[in-house]
């Protein structure tokens, strides 16, 4: 089946959504889901969204000047300018579509503060920020008229000038996105969406580490489906590892101890409940996210443990309550009474900041192609990402996105030449076994090789290792019908060899890339 869209979203989250409802008034607007609408990362952020809002304390130059550190100073000023400064107006966007933020009784925000930020600027929604804005956001795009959602629906590949028969290399300069290969996963069909217009916004890509606070649905689909059709991929070492994941055996994904718990006053401490984080760092357990994850690690590795703990105990049982109702209740499921006893925690794969490379608009290397959200490399989190800058970084970019493709879309038609999905002389894959060992080992060498600390040896044989299992996902892959399973193995691996690649490329320890070949300069992330 042939479909004609002037607008194809892939992904669902903040940056689908906004962008979904900013566009729609000028178009027709498909909107496709993996799952469903309710499941992306977005309803997993716990802490907040950052913006300056209280000007008797806050300004846009402590903001700018708090992101570029904790990015290592490796960020785009102009892009952190961009969306620091947008910030409120896209605020006050989200108040009008419904999210209700947390305030105090003189009606001003409850704003709090997390690790990195030298205010407190950090608007909330109790501690399940991410879901009040993804059920706001569901609610006003399924009452949209102009917006046909696609649940169950799992983009394959992006057409270009490629599926036209025409060779397209990393040098083509005008490489064009016509739409996508999208499979129905309730027909098994493979179906095409032709569009003037697409935008990737397909998330992270936690799920190709074995621990991870992400939804195992961040698979790195739209890194990967532009890599493959050549666009331009950048800054993928930089992975963020959030400090304070649950620690509990079999939880897969582990859940999230929000940092807004360290702003609000919680102490890490080691298995033996000794505090370490004036060890590292003169911040201590406030310290950007990168100096308190590899603290950690260091520290379970001294110790030979698999957690530490956060201490919270000291904290007015009441108020920790309602400030954290979902940590505590979460906690007290397995046992653990924060108000009393200590939270085990360890490091987890969290947040990408590279990406697919964008410009101020939004766009990609590819014409017509856009990204937006955790999926894209903006420039604003360089090194690493400052804490509970990802929602809003994806809602002004969805603003500068739409925008511009507005302006454009009047020039651009459908190709009526694209052919259908050709999947002749394939078969269905009756060795699942196949896919869900090469998962398990990706996510092996993942977390062995390329994780918080890394070194050229433990890189090379990633590479050797990843290089096999590539190989031969290809080869199972041309022979196979269209499955998720299969796409996703491909695209986890597609995304780990860049994660990888541009971690051996990147000759320094610098944000979150932590290599013993290369040792940093004493307290350079201190600056």
């Amino acid at each position: 089946m042939t479909y004609e869209y002037d607008y194809l979203i892939i992904g669902s989250g903040i940056a689908g959504m906004s962008f979904a409802l900013k566009v729609a008034e000028t178009g027709r607007v498909a909107l496709l889901c993996k799952t469903s609408l309710e499941e992306a990362n977005t309803a997993l952020a716990q802490g907040g969204i950052a913006s300056v809002t209280n000007l008797e304390i806050d300004n846009f130059e402590k903001h700018i000047h708090d992101t570029m550190v904790a990015g290592d100073w490796l960020s785009d000023p102009k892009s952190v300018e961009k969306v620091v400064c947008n910030a409120p107006e896209q605020i006050e966007e989200l108040l009008n579509w419904g999210v209700d933020f947390d305030r105090k009784e003189d009606g001003t925000f409850d704003l709090h503060r997390e690790g990195g930020h030298s205010e407190f600027r950090i608007l909330h929604h109790a501690d399940n920020t991410g879901y009040e804005i993804q059920q706001s956001l569901i609610q006003r795009v399924r009452q949209h008229s102009n917006i046909d959602v696609f649940d169950n629906h799992f983009a394959i590949e992006i057409i270009t000038q490629h599926h036209l028969g025409k060779i397209v290399t990393r040098r083509t300069t005008d490489i064009t996105c016509y739409g996508a290969y999208v499979l129905n996963q309730a027909t098994g069909s493979v179906d095409t969406f032709l569009s003037k217009v697409t935008l990737m916004a397909t998330g992270g890509a936690g799920a190709v580490y074995q621990t991870t606070t992400n939804p195992l649905i961040a698979t790195g689909d739209g890194i990967a489906m532009v890599y493959r059709a050549k666009g331009t991929v950048k800054d993928m070492e930089f992975i963020q590892f959030h400090p304070t994941a649950l620690f509990h055996h079999g939880d897969r994904p582990s859940f999230l101890i929000t940092e807004a718990m360290r702003g609000y006053g919680a102490v890490l401490r080691d298995i033996n409940g000794k505090e370490f984080m004036h060890k590292y760092d003169s911040r201590l357990s406030l310290a950007p996210r990168d100096i308190v994850a590899r603290a950690i690690d260091n520290e379970m590795k001294l110790a030979g443990s698999d957690h530490v703990y956060l201490d919270v105990t000291h904290k007015d049982p009441e108020e920790t309550r309602h400030h954290f109702p979902n940590i505590y209740k979460k906690c007290l499921s397995l046992g653990i009474d924060i108000t009393k006893d200590y939270i085990p925690v360890a490091p987890a794969a969290h947040y990408l900041c590279g990406g697919i490379a964008v410009d101020y608009n939004g766009e990609s290397s590819i014409k017509r192609l856009y990204a937006v959200g955790e999926c894209s490399c903006t420039g604003l989190h360089g090194g690493n990402r400052l804490a509970s800058n990802s929602l809003i970084e994806a809602i002004v970019y969805a603003e500068a996105a739409a925008n511009h493709a507005k302006n454009r879309i009047g020039g651009y038609q459908w190709r009526t030449d694209v052919p259908s999905w050709n999947d002749e002389g394939t078969r269905h894959n009756e060795e699942m076994v196949l896919i869900t060992q090469s998962l398990k080992e990706v996510n092996q060498i993942m977390g062995t090789y390329v994780g918080i600390v890394r070194s050229d040896l433990r890189l090379d044989r990633a590479w050797n290792r990843l290089d096999i299992l590539y190989e031969e996902t290809e080869k199972l892959f041309k022979c196979s019908k269209a499955s998720r399973e299969i796409c996703e193995l491909r695209n986890i691996i597609n995304v780990g060899y860049l994660i990888m690649r541009q971690a051996k490329e990147r000759k320094e320890s610098r944000g979150l890339h932590y290599t013993l070949d290369y040792p940093p300069t004493p307290n350079k992330t201190t600056d």
